[in-house]
């Protein structure tokens, strides 16, 4: 079996929650893309990096069924597993930093994939969200505070082949896929982009993620990483 670590990324203040992520940190034991997919599948987290260049940050990225181009979650995980200044992914270079007890990489918001950014008029209008039928990739949020940028949200895949399965640490996981992803740094991005501003974003069960727009369309995205094993 290739050796991996696994790592949650976008933890709370008390070090739950967040997403488990899995990191391959020798990539040449396994070149061929057919082969990571599978076993990405076969992990099942919500995200498998494989890491080909650790120095340059060279690294690619599969869901259980999809390989990605980016997104956010591989992208903090792995820059804090590898302390590197820069990631280069198949949509560009990421830049990455430390700064205390978070992880920042700055990126485009274009490079997330299309998401559904739907607002409520409060958070417990999210918080008492039924799962969607499949269909949308749903970013349902609403502010807690927005002269200080406190974001309620919540986070539903739809979509079958955008899923992993139940090790991927989503509430209301099920066999085959989860319904509701606890942090997704890539949708984070596109709010902010939306939005324009800073925010503190309080997802799904107790993920908190950490937002700002840079110059040139650029934004950041930050969070707390822990080493499972």
């Amino acid at each position: 079996m290739t050796d991996y670590d696994v790592l949650r990324v976008f933890c709370g203040p008390g070090g739950g929650y967040g997403n488990e992520l899995g990191v391959v940190r020798d990539g040449s034991t396994m070149p061929e893309p057919g082969d990571r997919q599978a076993l990405a599948a076969k992990l099942g987290f919500s995200e498998t990096v494989f890491v080909d260049d650790p120095e340059r940050g060279v690294i690619d990225i599969y869901t259980p069924t999809l390989r990605l181009p980016f997104a956010g979650n591989p992208c903090v995980g792995t820059a804090w597993l590898l302390d590197v200044p820069e990631l280069v992914t198949q949509a560009g270079v990421v830049g990455a930093r430390q700064d205390g007890e978070f992880t920042w990489v700055e990126a485009r918001p274009e490079w997330a994939p299309p998401r559904t950014l739907r607002r409520y008029a409060t958070p417990a209008e999210v918080d008492g969200l039924a799962v969607p039928p499949p269909g949308e990739w749903i970013y349902a949020w609403a502010w807690e505070d927005e002269a200080a940028g406190r974001v309620r949200a919540r986070a539903f895949p739809g979509r079958i082949d955008e899923r992993g399965d139940s090790r991927s640490g989503g509430a209301g996981a099920c066999t085959g896929g989860i319904d509701e992803d606890e942090a997704t740094g890539a949708a984070a991005l596109l709010l902010t982009a939306q939005l324009g501003r800073a925010l503190n974003i309080r997802q799904g069960a107790g993920s908190q993620l950490l937002t700002a727009p840079q110059p040139d369309g650029w934004a950041e995205v930050g969070g707390r990483v822990f080493l499972e094993r």
